[in-house]
């Protein structure tokens, strides 16, 4: 992939996840609306780890928009090297996951991330981390609503309604197929939240996850399981 990333540095303990996910926050972009859906490329993001052995694996696919045909695909492995921490996931999966974008031959376009942006405790989830640190346009849509509340969307594909932190607005509830549990979308990085549920509704048009989550989920399993093997 022919994009400069800003380096990443592990930090220690805690605190300085803490405040390093503080520093790189006011680096988010949030007045730029975000490719058009349907149209060049998408690229989902996902890992799978084995903890046992302290491995973890992460793959990036890119896919056409248009078609959600693969256009590239990559696979990277790393070492668990930061703990499981509520609020602080991204530093256990940033490393790999930028090793996989970097990997693909092709340019990723809009990045999804089977996790959070902005709808998390300090408005920096995955999806954000990951587009300060690669400068591409990122989203979140996550399978449940982490810490925050959201009423029932409408039953049809396409409804939606608030996710609230008090009464910000932090995503999404929003329904990808008639009457299936929603999934939760949030802003990660040069795009908005309107843009980034129709390219959730663009990319889940048989399923209730995006083919890009889909299609990085089963390929990072396959090659956790290589690894392992």
């Amino acid at each position: 992939m022919s994009r400069t990333m800003t380096t990443f540095r592990m930090p220690a303990d805690e605190a300085e996840a803490r405040a390093v996910q503080d520093a790189l926050r006011t680096r988010v972009v949030l007045d730029e609306p975000g490719p058009p859906p349907g149209t060049g490329r998408v690229t989902g993001v996902d890992v799978a780890y084995d903890d046992e052995r302290d491995v973890v694996v992460a793959a990036a696919v890119v896919l056409d928009a248009a078609t959600l045909d693969v256009v590239a695909e990559s696979t990277a492995r790393g070492r668990v090297t930061f703990p499981y921490v509520p609020g602080l996931l991204a530093f256990r999966e940033i490393p790999t996951v930028l090793a996989a974008l970097e990997a693909l031959p092709a340019d990723p376009g809009l990045v999804v991330c089977d996790g959070y942006g902005r709808a998390h405790p300090r408005r920096f989830g995955l999806a954000s981390h990951l587009g300060v640190l690669t400068g591409l346009p990122v989203i979140g849509v996550a399978k449940n609503p982490f810490t925050f509340r959201y009423r029932e969307p409408g039953p049809e594909r396409g409804d939606f309604s608030p996710l609230l932190d008090g009464d910000e607005e932090v995503g999404r509830a929003l329904r990808t197929q008639h009457a299936t549990k929603p999934v939760f979308v949030s802003v990660g990085h040069r795009t908005g939240l309107d843009n980034a549920c129709a390219h959730t509704l663009a990319l889940a048009r048989d399923f209730r996850q995006p083919e890009t989550t889909r299609r990085a989920d089963a390929l990072c399993r396959a090659a956790l399981r290589e690894a392992v093997a």
